[in-house]
């Protein structure tokens, strides 16, 4: 490979690496919230919703950034990928 093309295909995986991590840093949300989790959650997920009390002791075990990637959620499948 000719040094300039390798030099193209490192700083792409570099800036794709970048785009990547950036994707996933959400701002945290505490436990104290996790009632406004859970109903951003059920609005959400509608009937895929777990019951309330499950949903509750989920987002208590979840990381601050857990519970802020379910916040910028606005798909189900967004918030799959939250865990």
């Amino acid at each position: 490979m000719k040094p300039q093309k390798s030099i193209k295909h490192i700083t792409s995986l570099f800036i794709g690496v970048l785009l990547i991590q950036g994707c996933n840093n959400y701002d945290p949300v505490s436990a104290s919230e996790c009632n406004k989790v859970v109903a951003h959650a059920t609005k959400v997920l509608g009937d895929f919703a777990s019951s309330y009390t499950e949903m509750i002791t989920d987002c208590k075990k979840a990381t601050d950034s857990e519970r802020g990637c379910i916040m910028a959620a606005t798909k189900k499948g967004q918030i799959a990928q939250c865990g």
